[in-house]
């Protein structure tokens, strides 16, 4: 756990580009979603993943006793596999990108239980109320209407699907203004050192560049 506030720490200088391709080098698959929208858009969001996954509502087979947002949440953090100031909730719609998973009321068991944030492929409502809050939250857009009708909780700590990639509990997010990108927890801290020194790179390039004339060998970069 201590480890992963060095990650976060680790993680404060960087943006999503650098992160999504110190990944690319060491894996192939896609790994980063795009299309992002937040209430506060400079806040980062950077942790260990636990998971929401929702389900088409059929109240005959998914009683709101057992099928309800307040005990999958609790069972999802209570999984999570580091401090709740590293985890980040990552609810799936799976199929349902333009209905409310969530709204201010119900998603301030995040700053009770002390997340870091929330990422979903579906819609938030109460963007001002969640700007208010402490976390970092990142969705598909503002929702007005409530999506209890259209969705469920189903399953807390399981794999899903955000935006074409697969996420599994236990992973890290990291996400800015730019999109997201999920690492494998055996990757991280290689990731992150690469980011940094691509980082280190681009600085370097952008410094030569700055001082190319027209009669100058052009750079080497693609």
């Amino acid at each position: 756990m201590e480890a992963d506030a060095h990650r976060a720490l680790a993680a404060e200088g960087l943006a999503c580009a650098e992160v999504t391709d110190a990944l690319g080098r060491a894996h192939r698959h896609r790994a980063h979603v795009t299309g992002l929208v937040s209430p506060v858009p400079t806040r980062r969001l950077f942790g260990r993943v636990v998971t929401i996954s929702f389900f088409p509502t059929c109240a005959e087979r998914l009683g709101p006793e057992e099928f309800n947002f307040g005990r999958l949440f609790h069972q999802a953090v209570q999984g999570a596999a580091t401090d709740p100031e590293h985890t980040v909730l990552v609810m799936a719609s799976n199929g349902y990108p333009d209905v409310s998973l969530a709204g201010g009321t119900k998603l301030s068991r995040l700053t009770n239980a002390g997340l870091a944030g929330v990422l979903t492929d579906g819609r938030l409502r109460d963007f001002d109320e969640l700007a208010e809050e402490p976390y970092a939250a990142w969705c598909s857009g503002e929702a007005v209407a409530w999506g209890g009708g259209a969705v469920t909780p189903f399953q807390a700590n399981v794999p899903v699907v955000i935006g074409g990639v697969g996420v599994h509990p236990g992973q890290y997010v990291f996400c800015d203004s730019s999109g997201a990108v999920f690492i494998p927890e055996a990757d991280i801290d290689e990731v992150l050192e690469t980011a940094h020194q691509i980082r280190c790179d681009d600085a370097f390039h952008r410094t030569a560049i700055a001082r190319e004339s027209a009669d100058d060998a052009h750079g080497t970069e693609r």
